[in-house]
């Protein structure tokens, strides 16, 4: 099991630390997901069932940024204020051994509580991104048709990524015996998400599939387990992994802005604050 690096005392109250991780969370989101929003597109258009030349290919990079940009400060936001304020008021109350389940309800609540906001957003940022026309408005059943799908792709990742994150810069901190720097914490995070991204892939295409299907699909037809097994009968094993490249660069270009940006807000919030 991981265990965490032990933080002094902080001077600070829970609501200040807690403020703290809400700005910094939605700081880090809006720029991450603005900077590597091209890739994030060539990797939708990979795997998406309609083709990649037909989703557009290599235009229109750009194309569905406007519900990302109004999207990504509350779900980071809200990913980093519920995950922080398990930690914040679990931790005390807990043997130091048992820190890494914490992280790990913590990161699965977070992912649960951000995915109320995330779905809508990546279901209305992907069908633009795949130059989908929706003749009509989608209907509140539709922006939440991938919900399921994402809550599975992204708890895994949640609950591989915070852990493995808390864990590198615990041990980095052992090793030059002070804290992380907003650098050496951007590192440990990119190299965290870089794993996790890796893994989730197959979930990754499914979601996809799922959000860029047919407005008149049927439940049944848009199941998690019924995109991965299509998948792996029309392209093989390969077609699992479809996106993996641009997937995990981007992740990983993405955790290290993620983090960085998250931590060097932090640590001038709370210097700000304190």
């Amino acid at each position: 099991m991981f265990h965490e690096q032990e933080e002094p005392v902080p001077k600070l109250s829970k609501r200040d630390i807690l403020l703290t991780s809400f700005i910094s969370g939605a700081l880090a989101g809006v720029i991450c997901d603005v900077t590597l929003f091209p890739l994030d597109t060539l990797k939708t258009r990979l795997q998406s069932q309609h083709g990649f030349f037909q989703s557009g290919g290599f235009r229109y990079l750009y194309k569905g940024i406007g519900p990302v940009v109004l999207g990504s400060a509350p779900s980071a936001a809200i990913f980093f204020i519920t995950y922080e304020g398990i930690k914040q008021y679990s931790q005390p109350n807990i043997p130091n051994q048992y820190h890494s389940i914490i992280h790990m309800i913590a990161a699965s609540s977070s992912e649960i509580t951000a995915c109320l906001i995330r779905v809508p957003v990546e279901v209305i940022k992907q069908r633009k991104q795949a130059l989908l026309s929706d003749s009509h408005r989608l209907r509140l059943r539709t922006l939440y048709r991938g919900y399921g799908s994402t809550v599975l792709r992204d708890l895994p990742f949640g609950v591989i990524q915070m852990p493995l994150w808390e864990h590198f810069k615990f041990y980095w901190t052992q090793q030059i015996q002070r804290d992380c720097t907003p650098m050496e914490g951007a590192t440990c995070g990119a190299a965290s998400v870089a794993i996790s991204a890796a893994i989730t892939t197959p979930l990754d295409v499914a979601k996809t599939r799922i959000m860029l299907s047919s407005t008149s699909a049927e439940k049944e037809e848009v199941k998690i387990s019924i995109m991965l097994k299509d998948v792996y009968r029309d392209h093989g094993f390969k077609g699992l992994f479809a996106g993996f490249f641009p997937r995990v660069t981007g992740f990983t270009m993405g955790g290290f802005i993620f983090f960085g940006v998250y931590e060097q807000a932090r640590e001038f919030c709370l210097s700000y604050l304190s």
